[in-house]
C-alpha cells in the first residue's frame, strides 16, 4: 500500500462566514503554525500561573499574528470594513484551528468566543448522553434494595435476668 498526497488528505483552509461572504483562510506556513502553537502554549501557561516565556510572547507581539494567520482573508476583511470584533473573532478562530483542529475551531466560533457557550450545560450533556433522567436516592448507591433489619430483639438470645 503506497502513502497517497498528503494535500489530498488535510483540510488546508478553512472557510468563515461574515456578513454574506464567504472568506476563504488557507492553511498557514510551517513558521506561522508552530509560532502560533508556541503563543497559545505561552499563553495557557501564563493563564494558569504559571511563568510564560517571555521571548516567546514578545516576538508574538513584534509581528501581526492576525494578519499572519488570516492570510489573504486579512486584508479582504479589513477591504470589506470588517468590524475590529469580527476581524478579532475569525483571527482567534484561525489560531485555534491551526493550534487544535478544524472541529476546536467550529466550536469557537460557534460560541462566538464565549467560554460559557463552548461545553454544552449539563442538561444537554445528559440528555446527549442517554444517561438515567433521575438520580437515585442517596440512601441507594446500586439500585439493589438490601434485606430487611430484624425486628428488634429477634434474632438475638433473651438474656436472663438474675
Amino acid at each position: 500500500m503506497a502513502f497517497e498526497e498528503l494535500g489530498e488528505l488535510l483540510d488546508e483552509s478553512i472557510e468563515l462566514p461574515v456578513g454574506g461572504r464567504l472568506y476563504t483562510v488557507p492553511a498557514p506556513s510551517a513558521e506561522i503554525g508552530l509560532r502560533t502553537q508556541a503563543l497559545i502554549h505561552a499563553a495557557a501557561v501564563a493563564a494558569d500561573g504559571g511563568r510564560a516565556d517571555e521571548q516567546v510572547l514578545g516576538d508574538a507581539a513584534e509581528r501581526d499574528l492576525y494578519r499572519d494567520v488570516l492570510g489573504p482573508a486579512h486584508d479582504e476583511m479589513i477591504a470589506d470594513g470588517v468590524k475590529w470584533p469580527t476581524l478579532k473573532h475569525a483571527a482567534i478562530t484561525a489560531m485555534v484551528w491551526i493550534a487544535q483542529d478544524k472541529t476546536a475551531a467550529e466550536r469557537y466560533w460557534t460560541a462566538a468566543g464565549d467560554p460559557s457557550r463552548l461545553a454544552p450545560n449539563r442538561a444537554a450533556r445528559r440528555s446527549q448522553s442517554g444517561a438515567a433522567s433521575s438520580t437515585p436516592s442517596r440512601g441507594s448507591s446500586s439500585g439493589t434494595s438490601t434485606r430487611p433489619a430484624p425486628a428488634r430483639g429477634a434474632g438475638k438470645k433473651a438474656r436472663k435476668r438474675h
